[in-house]
């Protein structure tokens, strides 16, 4: 039932460390003018590349505590949510998934749905800092940035070559009126488009599953992927799945033109490492990475020793404000729910599947 004051309840279920990192209190507050908020601890094993461990014990505790919730959360930690849970949650009406990678791997969408229980996802949370290290790294590699920090920490080169005037870092090394291809466009394209927008790019993007309406309101070409890669700087910005693994092979690299940049932020395994390394081998295009297949990536690999080359360690998405956005933006989903507004992250079947 609602609580005495006819508020709403709302459970958080995860691991007291994901509390810890995710929950702000200033959130907490913002919910808790129209809700009642609990917390409730779990250990459950997480992984966002596999199904949640069933764990029947762990289960039926989950569904004891969703019993009088009218919203669940749940995050790392937090136990499988399906038909016994939902079998004890009454009242539940919405169900939340605070970082699952859009996946659904802690919860079956379909026993929601048949009991009338919407679910949202607000893992898109890390768009925010993977936009802002996009942009970044493209304009490292539009100045060849990455060549001149190797040459200085090698205590080679200390000053640019300005008798040259001439070549990567020097040729087009401003973003400034670029022609930009993106490789997808969910939530992190939009957001990097918007931040590319002071910077007058004109902007291409390849996404089958992006309705031309979405495109028009960013001001955005779809394109062909062919079109895409002859950009002057390429993002990489799909996920990872069975469809887009190897997508970009030996083919599709011939396509970068010299003296352009490519940027993934993505998921390594989207690229084939072995035709990326012979495409660098060139050095006629300028590669900025934070990600790798693998990872990490072998101290070995040709890949770090490239001068057009620069690379972070995974870095673009994980920052303490974006692990907090998590729970910041399904606090936004609640009071949104409990307005009667839609969802503006509804995770449903059509969408695990489009991912999978």
């Amino acid at each position: 039932m609602t609580a005495a004051d006819g508020r709403k309840r709302v459970g958080l279920a995860c691991s007291p460390d994901v509390y810890r990192r995710y929950v702000d209190a200033r959130d907490v507050a913002r919910l808790e003018q129209a809700a009642e908020f609990s917390f409730r601890a779990f250990a459950g094993p997480s992984d966002l590349s596999a199904p949640a461990v069933r764990d029947q014990e762990a289960e039926s505790e989950l569904g004891r505590f969703a019993a009088d919730l009218d919203v669940l959360l749940i995050c790392h930690g937090a136990p499988f949510v399906g038909d016994s849970v939902l079998e004890s949650a009454a009242r539940l009406s919405l169900l939340g998934e605070l970082d699952g990678d859009r996946f659904a791997y802690r919860l079956d969408i379909a026993a929601a749905r048949r009991r009338g229980v919407r679910v949202v996802d607000t893992s898109h949370g890390s768009s925010w800092p993977t936009a802002e290290w996009a942009r970044g790294l493209a304009l490292v590699g539009l100045r060849n940035a990455g060549a001149f920090f190797r040459l200085m920490t090698a205590r080679e080169q200390t000053l640019f070559p300005y008798s040259e005037r001439s070549g990567p870092g020097y040729d087009g090394a401003e973003l400034a009126g670029k022609c930009v291809g993106m490789i997808g466009f969910g939530h992190l394209g939009r957001r990097l488009a918007e931040l590319l927008r002071p910077f007058g790019v004109s902007i291409r993007a390849h996404d089958p599953y992006v309705v031309p309406a979405v495109a028009e309101a960013y001001g955005v070409d779809l394109s062909p992927l062919s079109t895409v890669l002859a950009s002057d700087v390429v993002f990489v910005l799909v996920p990872h799945t069975s469809s887009t693994e190897g997508m970009l092979g030996g083919p599709e690299l011939e396509l970068l033109r010299p003296g352009s940049v490519f940027v993934n932020v993505s998921r390594g395994k989207v690229v084939d490492s072995t035709a990326l390394v012979r495409r660098l081998e060139r050095g006629d295009v300028i590669a900025c990475l934070d990600v790798f297949d693998p990872e990490p990536v072998p101290l070995d690999s040709p890949i770090l020793g490239f001068p057009n080359v620069f690379v972070s360690p995974h870095i673009a998405g994980v920052t303490e404000e974006s692990r907090r956005r998590f729970f910041s933006l399904m606090v936004d989903e609640c009071l949104r729910h409990f307005a009667g507004l839609e969802p503006r992250a509804e995770l449903t079947e059509a969408v695990v599947r489009q991912r999978a």
